[in-house]
């Protein structure tokens, strides 16, 4: 059904619509012990062409808006609730979601970061197994447990959301400087946040 290496899902076939439209597995990519770990809904077109989350537009975003807070995505663990991309880009199933879970818990087992931000809807109702109005808590921080510890879960907007709605841009800085304060001051001691 399902097989991981370390971090790494080699081979699953869970899902067999996703197994049907991707091109390949999508991994999360960044340090195996990062304080700071980003989790989105799922691989877009060019993710799936190039087998990394968050390099089409929003990645740049993202990329850009952490430049601004002193990190590189090299710091970071970036990774999502599903690694096979849907088809259409919908969004997945209620089911896809679950089989791909026990993937995500593992990653997040073993890298053990201070704080989960979530990018979305999809990804804060997944990891807080709530309703969420994204807009209205990006900023806000909650504990969830996730694996094998109760983790800090920052909610976030997707930052696609700013190049639908530039008035998002506020509420995605406020919320990263929320998460970037939190992986500095917080968390395990490995944070090299401050050196950058």
């Amino acid at each position: 059904m399902g097989e991981m290496d370390g971090l790494e899902v080699t081979e699953c076939t869970r899902c067999p619509e996703l197994v049907d439209s991707r091109t390949q597995i999508v991994n999360g990519t960044g340090p195996d012990d990062a304080d700071l770990m980003f989790v989105g809904e799922g691989p877009g077109k060019q993710e799936d062409q190039q087998g990394e989350p968050f390099v089409g537009r929003s990645g740049t975003i993202l990329d850009d808006k952490l430049r601004d807070r002193g990190l590189a995505r090299e710091d970071v663990r970036i990774t999502n609730c599903v690694r096979c991309r849907p088809p259409e880009n919908r969004d997945p199933t209620t089911e896809e979601l679950e089989n791909c879970f026990p993937y995500l818990q593992s990653e997040i087992e073993q890298v053990d970061p201070a704080v989960i931000v979530t990018l979305g809807k999809v990804p804060s109702e997944h990891l807080l197994d709530r309703d969420v109005a994204v807009t209205k808590e990006a900023g806000s921080v909650e504990q969830a447990e996730l694996g094998d510890a109760v983790r800090d879960v920052l909610i976030c907007v997707h930052p696609a959301a700013t190049l639908y709605d530039s008035s998002q841009e506020e509420t995605l800085d406020a919320a990263l400087d929320e998460a970037a304060a939190m992986a500095d001051g917080g968390g395990s001691g490995q944070s090299q946040l401050g050196d950058y």
